[in-house]
């Protein structure tokens, strides 16, 4: 069912989060950002997601282009026992198979997605250097992927502009929650 983001209120600060590392299963926190990162540029992705499959490869292009200066994080947020396809060893398969120069970080039990508020894979959030939002949304205007909207967002946090208005919300499959988990905004 495609799904829209919801829109969370610029200048939220970057939650704290305890994510797993698909390769050793162990948590990865907040001090993997580096202190010098122009900004955090956090995309809440899958495997099997259609969307995500379609603009996976001119994300992975983006992220490698500005990895000196954003950190990017990617963040599997689905229920994996019933979603097999987004486990951690299929999660590092992605990462190899398509050249991840980034962490893939699997959100085990949801909770960081919840405090970003999103609904749906993918979804994309830049944070400055002081890790407030600025930017939220979609990659692209769909379904061309023509003016890729968070490559100007990048550019304008790196050339010191006020956030790019107007922002669009992002279209996908929605997050698989946990049984019973789904979070009171949905």
């Amino acid at each position: 069912m495609l799904t829209e983001s919801i829109m969370l209120p610029l200048s939220t600060p970057l939650p704290d989060f305890n994510l797993t590392d698909p390769a050793t299963l162990q948590p990865r926190d907040k001090s993997i950002v580096p202190v010098a990162a122009a900004g955090v540029l956090v995309a809440v992705i899958c495997n099997h997601c259609p969307y995500v499959q379609r603009l996976r490869p001119k994300f992975v292009e983006l992220a490698a282009e500005y990895q000196a200066r954003i950190f990017t994080l990617a963040v599997n947020p689905n229920d994996v026992q019933r979603y097999p396809e987004d486990s951690p060893q299929r999660m590092l398969a992605c990462q190899e198979e398509f050249g991840f120069t980034f962490p893939y970080l699997w959100d085990q039990e949801q909770q960081f997605v919840k405090q970003l508020r999103a609904v749906c894979t993918p979804e994309f959030y830049l944070f400055d250097a002081s890790h407030g939002l600025v930017y939220r949304g979609r990659f692209a205007a769909q379904p061309d992927l023509g003016e890729e909207e968070l490559r100007l967002a990048i550019e304008g946090l790196l050339g010191g502009e006020a956030p790019r208005a107007p922002q669009h919300p992002s279209c996908g499959c929605s997050i698989k929650w946990l049984e019973g988990k789904a979070p009171d905004y949905v």
